[in-house]
């Protein structure tokens, strides 16, 4: 009887990190739609720009996150850098069938630049830092890198109804490990690799089309994205 508990009491502990595990099906696509835009007053150095973006763990109606951000923007004469100063809201839910919510308000700043290789190949940097007052957590903040590279396919330069070749890797890291309560994350917050096709319909108006794989210390998933960019 004594090993009977115990060879249960075995199986009990090795099933429970599994059911933790299998909170996010990896193998499940998820899907990101999103709308970027952006704009500047008469021609100045001053300017805006933001994103909408409705994430899914699933194709549709399992909410991932709900993102909505906006900045204001300069950029330098003769300088081909923007810097950003914005504000993003962001609705975070749970996978699966519980409809729980958690909040989230974002301040952040950003450095772009563009370098260009030729003329089929754009590629930019953004160097992101933001400051996190997560529902139920400590302040936070954290750091973020992303390269982009665009490679027209089907025209010698970026332009309309050039067809282009879209990818980006970003990595996120944490700014601080305590987040309140005894709760630690890890340094490491994330990596996203995504690719694409892009279209350019017309001048400051593109779509996107693509997959992006997201990686965390505890799980990774594949992500459709489809995203409309325009310059207003």
């Amino acid at each position: 009887m004594k090993k009977f508990l115990l060879l249960i009491i075995i199986c009990f502990s090795y099933l429970i990190p599994q059911q933790a595990e299998a909170q996010i099906n990896e193998d499940k696509l998820g899907a990101w739609y999103m709308y970027f835009f952006n704009t500047t007053f008469k021609d100045g150095p001053w300017g805006i720009q933001g994103d909408i973006q409705h994430r899914n763990w699933n194709v549709a109606g399992d909410l991932e996150q709900l993102l909505l951000r906006a900045g204001l923007t300069y950029k330098p004469k003769n300088e081909d850098i923007k810097i950003t100063l914005g504000y993003g809201n962001i609705t975070t839910g749970t996978y699966g069938s519980d409809k729980t919510t958690s909040a989230e308000s974002r301040i952040y700043q950003e450095v772009l630049f563009p370098v260009k290789f030729g003329k089929r190949f754009v590629t930019k940097h953004r160097f992101r830092y933001e400051q996190r007052f997560v529902e139920s957590q400590d302040f936070r903040t954290r750091y973020r890198y992303n390269l982009f590279v665009n490679v027209a396919l089907n025209k010698p330069n970026m332009e309309a109804q050039t067809l282009y070749l879209a990818l980006y890797n970003e990595l996120f890291i944490n700014g601080q490990r305590e987040i309140g309560d005894g709760r630690e994350v890890e340094i490491f917050d994330r990596n996203r690799l995504y690719t694409g096709l892009g279209y350019i319909i017309k001048k400051g108006l593109n779509v996107q089309v693509g997959v992006m794989n997201q990686a965390t210390d505890n799980w990774s998933k594949r992500q459709f994205q489809l995203s409309l960019h325009q310059k207003l």
